[in-house]
């Protein structure tokens, strides 16, 4: 991918290898994965979405090995730190650090909802989550990207704090923030 930017350029990221993963019946390899992040380098993509190393063998033979792609960026997927742990203790999101990528995809959560109910932690301590694991990640070189969960719902319910976490992962070093839309919903 050219370093050249221009107010017309078009950025392919592709997560066939994660999200496409997830789909009934398909079982990657990491044979598999590997041919398909070459197939998809040749075809010129820009970012290859790899898998979440830490999760699964197969997701941690594919990124323990250096893919030699010409093209594109090769990214691990990844949760940002647990809540009361700090960045060093925390063996997920460590994995995705140590992966031989050219870039991360954090995901983390923007609905102030379930931070309270499903992390069951202080917004304050969400917002700090996010902030030094996209730190960490640019630290350790990586392209940092910050996907923010459920952040059109968590922006109908919190517009204030859904872009807290924006913030938050500007703060850290995020070269991309991206708004995620699990329910297939349109902003109103």
């Amino acid at each position: 991918m050219s370093d050249q930017r221009t107010d017309d350029l078009i950025i392919i990221f592709d997560t066939t290898l994660r999200d496409g993963g997830q789909t009934r019946g398909v079982d990657f390899s990491a044979a598999d994965k590997q041919f398909i992040a070459q197939a998809l380098d040749d075809f010129g993509i820009d970012y290859i979405e790899g898998g979440w190393p830490g999760a699964n063998p197969t997701d941690d033979m594919f990124f323990s090995k250096d893919q030699k792609l010409k093209n594109a960026k090769l990214v691990a997927f990844g949760m940002t730190r647990r809540g009361g742990r700090s960045v060093e203790n925390d063996p997920g999101l460590n994995a995705i650090l140590n992966a031989k990528t050219d870039a991360t995809c954090l995901v983390g959560k923007t609905w102030d909802f379930h931070v309270t109910t499903a992390l069951n932690i202080e917004l304050d301590e969400n917002l700090r989550m996010i902030t030094e694991s996209v730190a960490a990640a640019k630290a350790r070189g990586h392209e940092s990207m910050f996907d923010c969960e459920h952040y059109f719902d968590g922006y109908k319910a919190n517009p204030d704090y859904a872009l807290s976490c924006v913030q938050a992962a500007h703060q850290g070093g995020a070269s991309w923030v991206i708004l995620c839309d699990f329910e297939r919903r349109q902003p109103s």
